[in-house]
């Protein structure tokens, strides 16, 4: 989810799968006020929520951000016919991690087998 969509979701009140993993983060002064402001306009979200949220937008952001380095392997043609070169940046990896992580967290919150 991007950050200019957040307010509208805010105003929904959306909900989120949340993980057991709690974070402890110190905030610039100004963020904090910004922070109070956004939890004073929107009192349904708690301000871990606005927090969780403004987070994974970030986390969204950074990930689109990530540059493209053309490996040299074809993966996949467009519609053109033009050929689409595999991605050997740090895309893949940053994925592959994110993977990785969400399955751990998924597996930690999975009731143990009877």
């Amino acid at each position: 989810m991007k950050i200019s969509e957040l307010v509208s979701q805010w105003e929904k009140d959306a909900k989120g799968t949340l993980s057991r993993e709690q974070y402890s983060i110190p905030l610039d002064i100004e963020s904090a006020a910004r922070l109070a402001a956004l939890a004073e306009m929107y009192p349904k979200r708690s301000t871990a929520a606005l927090l969780g949220e403004l987070v994974g937008a970030a986390l969204e952001a950074v990930e689109t951000s990530l540059p493209y380095v053309r490996g040299t392997q074809v993966i996949a043609t467009d519609e053109q016919g033009d050929p689409i070169y595999e991605d050997i940046g740090p895309t893949p990896r940053f994925l592959a991690l994110s993977r990785k992580h969400l399955q751990q967290l998924l597996d930690d919150q999975s009731p143990p087998p009877a």
